[in-house]
């Protein structure tokens, strides 16, 4: 090979790498905020993933691009190829490389995930935030845009603390989120910033899905099960938690507001809805079956007759406006 040809090699590789650097910093924008402390290792490994994609797909559609522009055959050109007979050097790059990439990429998803603390799925499944987590801490800093505290991650003390309890009760279709210190009730989920969280996850009836897209985290609730969960919101204001799991037929409208407020805003919430008295909360499952079912014509399949509206201190808000309309 001409040291020309091998200059060139090199230096088409240097930038498809500052390339695929590049891609890997632009898949950060790509995803929502991050709102836990397990969102910053999701979020690099994801980035990971996109440069090293970035990078083969760039070498592999560069190669086949340059064969096909520069080495085609010519238009009237019907004879054989070269009789070419199996390459052991090429064939032995072209395995290792591959083995290395998907070692490469196990042991640093392995990595992440124990990080994570995420116990195997035979068990019942406990996540929680270990000593490593405290590492993707900082200190806060200011959202350009709103001016308002954007905590990038926990100070030491408020890792200390011991974690805020709540219980997440699902249902076809329908959250409910009791603080059991306060006997609070909501569909509303309230979290403190900068504290660690433990959900116990409690399906009424089948498998549904806690997922908050923001938080990274997403775990499958099971029947007859109370699945311990935890992480550590790190940026205030208001995301979704949505139902991930095919659920039944109203799945999709089972989703809730989850609001990470400041401890002192958290707290307030606390005091003053354990004063109010429970009331139904609106439930968009139910108004959508009951319209179904006033309906002349039917198309025939059945359906779960979604469970009552739950009774809580805190109705969503989100519920309410729909409600009035």
């Amino acid at each position: 090979m001409k040291v020309q040809t091998i200059f060139t090699l090199i230096a088409i590789a240097i930038l498809i790498t500052f390339i695929s650097l590049w891609m890997g910093q632009q898949a950060y924008s790509w995803v929502p905020p991050q709102a836990s402390a397990e969102s910053k290792l999701i979020d690099d490994l994801f980035s990971f993933l996109v440069v090293l994609g970035t990078f083969i797909f760039l070498g592999v559609g560069g190669t086949i691009l340059y064969s096909i522009l520069f080495f085609r055959a010519g238009k009237y050109d019907f004879s054989d190829g070269p009789p070419i007979e199996g390459n052991i050097t090429l064939e032995v790059v072209w395995t290792v490389i591959p083995i290395a990439l998907v070692i490469w990429i196990a042991s640093y998803s392995y990595q992440i995930y124990s990080q994570m603390a995420i116990r195997g799925p035979m068990e019942i499944v406990h996540l929680h935030n270990p000593v490593e987590m405290q590492s993707a801490y900082a200190a806060p800093e200011k959202n350009p845009e709103t001016q308002e505290n954007v905590t990038q991650g926990a100070p030491e003390s408020a890792v200390m603390l011991p974690p805020e309890e709540i219980e997440v009760h699902s249902r076809q279709w329908a959250w409910e989120f009791r603080y059991p210190d306060q006997n609070v009730t909501s569909t509303e989920l309230h979290l403190p910033v900068d504290r660690r969280v433990k959900l116990a996850l409690q399906s009424e009836d089948v498998l549904h899905g806690f997922y908050i897209p923001a938080f990274r985290l997403k775990q499958d609730i099971i029947p007859n099960r109370t699945i311990d969960f935890e992480f550590t919101p790190i940026r205030i204001g208001k995301y979704r938690l949505e139902d991930s799991q095919f659920s039944g037929t109203y799945f999709a409208v089972m989703q809730a507001d989850v609001l990470v407020e400041s401890p002192e805003d958290y707290q307030q919430w606390l005091v003053s809805t354990a004063m109010r008295e429970p009331s139904p909360a609106y439930n968009q499952a139910a108004a959508e079956y009951s319209r179904y079912s006033d309906k002349a014509i039917k198309p025939g399949w059945p359906t779960v007759v979604p469970a009552p509206a739950p009774i809580v201190n805190q109705p969503s808000a989100t519920s309410l406006k729909t409600y009035s309309q």
